[in-house]
């Protein structure tokens, strides 16, 4: 197979967006073994991570938190209610409005969660202040985005 001229614009070493891709691929398959110890798939934790920072939120609350839309969270939400790990609840007045409560098992979770941050860290081996850095520097990307080109 012979390499093709293509100008480096366009290879795929030189996409951002690829090094965002396959960075995130790689999180999420460090993340896989520490969650299987918690039976929770990478964005049921998301959930749960918003759920124990704001128990007793609404779904489109958290479908906001997780930038997705209501219809794709409540499939993963109905399987952490399946799990015992929260409730959902229609509100009486408004039956269009679904709330969001973590159960005791849904709370005692967050005691096993608290080690998965620094796996995380030592994983990646940088210091906390370059993630804080590269963290920074992705929401300040992720808000520039928002704005149409």
């Amino acid at each position: 197979m012979t390499k093709d001229t293509t100008c480096s614009e366009l290879l795929l070493d030189n996409q951002l967006c690829f090094a965002l891709y396959s960075t995130s691929l790689m999180m999420t398959k460090t993340y896989k073994p520490l969650l299987k110890a918690l039976d929770l798939t990478y964005p049921q934790y998301l959930a749960m991570l918003v759920l124990w920072e704001e128990d007793g939120i609404t779904v489109s609350h958290i479908s906001r938190r997780l930038l997705t839309d209501p219809g794709s969270v409540t499939p993963l939400l109905k399987r952490l209610e399946a799990d015992g790990l929260l409730t959902r609840q229609r509100r009486k007045e408004d039956e269009r409005v679904v709330d969001l409560h973590l159960t005791a098992k849904g709370k005692a979770l967050q005691d096993q969660a608290k080690t998965i941050p620094g796996c995380i860290v030592n994983a990646s081996n940088q210091s906390v202040s370059d993630l804080m850095e590269l963290k920074r520097q992705l929401l300040k990307l992720r808000e520039n985005l928002k704005t149409p080109v």
